[in-house]
């Protein structure tokens, strides 16, 4: 079939390089507009975008796909569907009607739980013990579509939003060609959801990454799991120089008997950095200082022992 591709990121990457080593033919990629990144702000182009260039496919970018011109460039193409993977930008019934088949989704997400922008995190935030991925045509609703090939996985305890992500993303590629290959030979046969089953999983702000120590360290444990490698958990320590922010990468859920107040280090050795949680403790792992290299809390505490002694109180503006 012949096929355009719309996705951004890493994860939409993979999908379109599934395309490449199919024997379908990929005629336009359809990527977010570069933007600007890192310490210098200087232009940045996309995985996908760069993936695509580098098979010479044409790259389209525009800011939205409700402009006319750019939905009669579209439809010119004369594609047999179009697969979209993290796009970024919502189709329009237009733009959904105009290929021959229509368009495909890939979601990562068991649908209907986690339909929105961010299933991964909030599958692994919300404590799920599996999550998948869903090949999905797609409808004018936020992902409502009928589902036509449906891969699962578990999620394990020490999982993390990126480990799920690679994951998922590696499950994907197969389920997609498996529904083309239904699509193309007849055979589809699309499942409706259950709409009352929905959940929705909201675009993940840097915000919601601060730790409120008020909460139970098993909810903050898999918070501190979901938002790693993005946008990563945080609190405050102090030093001389006032409050810093502390960034957490790992942490482990511990017992604890003391009735401290939440945010305050019971222990810390090099097994870890002990805090008081709403219930429980907190033992943080995997730390990162200002300016400074992600390390064991171990290490950390070489240099700095005295901002995270016992009795300290983390959280403090």
């Amino acid at each position: 079939m012949r096929i355009i591709f719309a996705g951004t990121p890493d994860f939409a990457a993979v999908h379109l390089q599934a395309l490449l080593h199919s024997e379908h033919t990929v005629i336009a990629v359809y990527t977010q507009p570069d933007r600007p990144a890192g310490r210098g702000k200087k232009l940045l182009a996309s995985p996908v975008k760069l993936l695509a260039l580098s098979h010479s496919i044409p790259v389209y970018q525009p800011p939205s796909l409700r402009d006319r011109a750019t939905q009669r460039v579209l439809a010119e193409m004369g594609a047999d569907i179009m697969v979209v993977v993290a796009y970024g930008l919502i189709l329009p019934q237009k733009v959904l009607a105009t290929p021959r088949l229509g368009c495909l989704n890939v979601h990562a997400s068991l649908l209907p739980r986690w339909r929105g922008a961010a299933p991964i995190q909030r599958a692994v935030e919300a404590g799920d013990s599996e999550s998948g991925v869903a090949i999905m045509q797609m409808e004018a609703g936020l992902d409502t579509g009928p589902v036509l090939v449906e891969r699962r996985c578990a999620i394990g305890e020490a999982d993390t939003g990126g480990s799920l992500h690679d994951r998922l993303a590696g499950l994907g590629g197969p389920a997609l060609l498996e529904a083309l290959a239904q699509l193309n030979s007849g055979s589809a046969q699309p499942q409706p959801q259950d709409d009352s089953a929905a959940s929705y999983a909201n675009k993940i702000s840097k915000q919601e990454a601060y730790l409120d120590w008020q909460r139970p360290a098993q909810e903050l444990q898999r918070q501190i799991r979901a938002f790693n490698p993005f946008p990563v958990c945080w609190s405050t320590f102090r030093d001389d120089k006032g409050a810093q922010r502390l960034r957490i990468y790992s942490a482990e859920v511990e017992r604890s008997d003391q009735n401290k107040r939440p945010g305050t280090i019971i222990a810390s050795d090099d097994e870890g950095i002990l805090v008081a949680c709403g219930h429980q403790a907190l033992r943080l792992q995997l730390l990162q200082l200002p300016g400074k290299k992600v390390l064991p809390a171990g290490e950390i505490l070489k240099g700095h022992r005295q901002q995270f002694a016992p009795g300290t109180q983390l959280g403090q503006p």
